[in-house]
């Protein structure tokens, strides 16, 4: 209750109305007379003790974490030029992880203000500029009024100016060095490995999109990323063991983590067309499943709502390395089925599902495909099927297949992942 209605409905001889019967009563109770109020020196300090003290006063007492909290409770508009493109940021989050969540793609390098790729222009509004480098953002340039979006928070609703990724060819390739933190062995030939990137450096991407590890002969292998853009902490790949592979028998028989590395990247025009409101069926094919983990982590995050059915073919049921990943994602999300499909199940299986090829799951499935989208990664004979039939078969529009081929490299290796 307010000072002001306390006033009102208290009773006090000082607004010189009766005290409520309640109030005798509980003075009778204490065997004495109802106690008077003192009554205040004047009108005026009663307008002191009952009104709100002006704004100026109060911000005085104010401590740095009181409006530090209060910011970080709020949420500004940001509005970007010159697309018009609007979202809304949290007032402790930065500009690019709004964005970002926005599904707008600003470009980046870091996120902790080291490479200043971030960097674009406030048109109005205001910012809490963050930790970055001095280097980075110099004194004229915040007087130009430019600002890192990688570290700014919003104090106010604002205005920026700043370049958007719209495809891939707007995300420049970069060379990195990188570690391997990781290597797990899900199966006997396949293994999924996490890389890290130095301190200051993050690789912007395409959730679908993959990298290159430059060799010392001059030779390269490519490998799908296997994570979302939004969790790239660690980037992960999924790896075949191909039996005298320049690459993966080192990976296999040598390497034990902490293996330092150059990567290029990102590659590739296999991505998810967010533009479209279709729906979507994934086709992947052993560790095809890689970049489809990607897409569909990015769906997730995004809280994508069209409908998504991935059919996952392999070999036997060992050849199905993250079994128990999109039967989560079913319980998780409504507009997801997952369908697994084997193509050589062995007796010790016991396999009740699916059998056969693959994209042959999908033809039985679906009589027509004029409506949708198709996003298929794997072996270069599966992607060729599933052209060929979704497109001749099935009414699929050429325009709306999309594929990644692993296909050979040199003559012993293919792209695994």
């Amino acid at each position: 209750r307010s000072r002001a209605n306390a006033g009102k409905s208290s009773g006090s001889p000082i607004s010189g109305t009766r005290p409520r019967a309640r109030n005798l009563g509980a003075a009778a109770a204490r065997g004495g007379r109802p106690e008077r109020r003192a009554r205040p020196r004047s009108n005026k300090a009663l307008r002191s003790a009952t009104s709100p003290q002006p704004i100026s006063k109060i911000r005085v007492t104010l401590q740095a974490g009181d409006v530090y909290a209060a910011i970080s409770n709020m949420s500004f508009q940001i509005t970007i030029k010159p697309s018009d493109h609007a979202f809304p940021c949290a007032g402790d989050e930065t500009v690019l992880e709004a964005a970002m969540t926005a599904d707008l793609l600003l470009p980046y390098g870091c996120r902790n203000g080291a490479c200043g790729t971030c960097k674009g222009r406030i048109l109005a509004g205001d910012v809490d500029y963050g930790l970055y480098q001095a280097t980075t953002l110099t004194d004229d340039e915040r007087r130009a009024g430019l600002a890192l979006f990688c570290c700014a928070t919003p104090l106010t609703d604002l205005v920026i100016e700043v370049r958007e990724v719209r495809r891939a060819g707007d995300i420049p390739i970069k060379r990195l060095p990188c570690r391997i933190e990781s290597i797990a062995k899900p199966a006997a030939d396949v293994a999924i490995v996490r890389i890290k990137l130095p301190a200051n450096e993050r690789l912007q991407f395409l959730a679908g999109q993959y990298i290159d590890f430059l060799l010392k002969d001059g030779k390269r292998r490519s490998f799908s990323l296997a994570v979302a853009p939004h969790d790239d902490a660690l980037l992960e790949l999924h790896v075949r063991h191909i039996p005298g592979g320049l690459f993966t028998d080192p990976l296999f028989t040598q390497f034990k983590g902490r293996e330092i590395l150059r990567l290029e990247g990102p590659h590739g025009a296999f991505y998810l067309r967010e533009e479209s409101d279709k729906p979507m069926i994934f086709v992947a094919g052993g560790t095809g499943f890689a970049p489809i983990k990607a897409m569909l982590e990015h769906c997730f995050h995004q809280g994508i709502d069209r409908p998504i059915v991935l059919y996952w073919g392999a070999r036997a049921l060992a050849d199905l390395y993250m079994p128990h990943l999109p039967g989560e994602w079913q319980t998780a999300h409504a507009n997801f089925t997952f369908i697994p499909v084997l193509s050589e199940a062995s007796p010790g299986d016991a396999w009740p599902g699916r059998t056969g090829f693959v994209h042959q799951a999908v033809l039985d499935d679906f009589r027509d495909l004029a409506g949708y989208q198709v996003y298929a990664c794997g072996a270069p004979a599966m992607i060729d099927a599933a052209r060929r039939d979704f497109i001749g078969l099935r009414n699929l529009p050429a325009e709306e297949f999309f594929a990644d081929s692993f296909t050979i490299a040199g003559e012993t290796e293919a792209r695994s992942g």
